[in-house]
C-alpha cells in the first residue's frame, strides 16, 4: 500500500509517496520552502500545491511541528502563533479535497523507526529527537508513543526553550563550530537521559546525516544512533499514520 507522507518543518515542508509495509520511497522527495511567517492560509496553500506536485487522490498522513491532539494544533512551536485552536486536518481537507491524517512531527518520526527502522523491537523507553529547526522529541515505551512530549520547549539558563540553545538553527544562527555546538546538543542530550533514563536515543531530523561531526557529544550512558531513515524519517513515519 501507497501513502503520501507530509513532513511540515519551520522552514521547509516535505513530500514523497510512501510503501507503508517497508518504509520505501516509492517516488522522488519533494521540497517547498515554508512560508515567511507561516501563517495556517499560506502553508495549507504549500500543502495543496504538494499534494498536486504528486497528481495525489488518496489519503495523506502529515507530520506537524506543535503539539496536537485529534488532529488539532494546541501549540505554535516554531510557526505563527495563530496556529494555536486551528483544526489542521479540516484546514488541508478543504484545501485539497482529500483525507488527512495530521500528527506531531517528532512523533510520526519516532514512529517510522520503531515500526520500520532503529528502533524495531526496541523494548524500554526509546525517544527519537529531531535536530533542525527545532529539537522534536518522540517518546515509545514498549514500543508504544507517550504523545506530544516536547522536550525542546522546556527552558534553558536565559533561554526561553532548550531548542534555541542547543537546536540546529542555533548552530547556524549563532554561526557554531559543529565541536562548540556538540557541547551544547550534550547538554541537551543528558537531560534527556536525568528526564526519562531512556535504554536508546535515536537521532533525526537533517542534522541526523552528519554525526561524525559531533560524535564525541553523543558520549553518553546511552546508546545514541542516528535513525535509519535519517532526514526521510518524518515522511514516512507521516505516511504511517494513515495505516495505525
Amino acid at each position: 500500500m501507497e501513502v503520501l507522507g507530509i513532513d511540515i518543518g519551520g522552514t521547509g515542508i516535505k513530500g514523497a509517496i510512501v510503501n507503508v509495509e517497508t518504509g520505501e520511497l516509492t517516488s522522488e522527495r519533494h521540497r517547498i520552502p515554508t512560508p515567511v511567517g507561516a501563517k495556517p492560509d499560506d502553508v495549507a496553500n504549500e500543502v495543496a500545491e504538494m499534494v498536486q506536485h504528486f497528481d495525489w487522490k488518496g489519503k495523506v498522513g502529515c507530520g506537524f511541528p506543535t503539539i496536537v491532539s485529534a488532529g488539532k494544533a494546541r501549540s505554535f512551536g516554531n510557526i505563527d502563533k495563530s496556529w494555536v485552536g486551528v483544526q489542521i486536518d479540516e484546514l488541508f481537507s478543504g484545501k485539497t479535497g482529500l483525507e488527512f491524517h495530521v500528527a506531531n512531527d517528532a512523533d510520526v518520526a519516532g514512529l517510522a523507526e520503531i515500526k520500520l527502522g532503529a528502533g524495531k523491537d526496541v523494548n524500554g523507553v526509546v525517544i527519537l529527537i529531531t535536530i533542525g529547526t527545532g529539537l522534536g522529541s518522540g517518546v515509545f515505551v514498549d514500543g508504544k508513543l507517550v504523545p506530544n512530549v516536547e522536550l525542546g520547549t522546556v527552558p534553558y539558563k536565559e533561554y526561553e526553550r532548550f531548542e534555541f540553545y542547543a537546536s540546529d538553527s542555533a548552530r547556524k544562527r549563532e554561526e557554531l563550530s559543529y565541536k562548540k555546538w556538540g557541547k551544547r546538543f550534550k547538554k541537551f542530550l543528558l537531560f534527556t537521559q536525568q528526564t526519562f533514563s531512556p535504554d536508546l536515543i535515536i537521532l533525526g531530523g537533517g542534522a541526523s546525516k552528519k554525526t561524525e561531526k559531533f560524535k564525541e557529544a553523543l558520549e553518553i550512558d546511552v546508546p545514541v544512533i542516528p535513525a535509519k531513515f535519517e532526514n526521510n524519517a518524518g515522511i514516512i513515519g507521516a505516511a504511517l499514520t494513515v495505516v495505525q
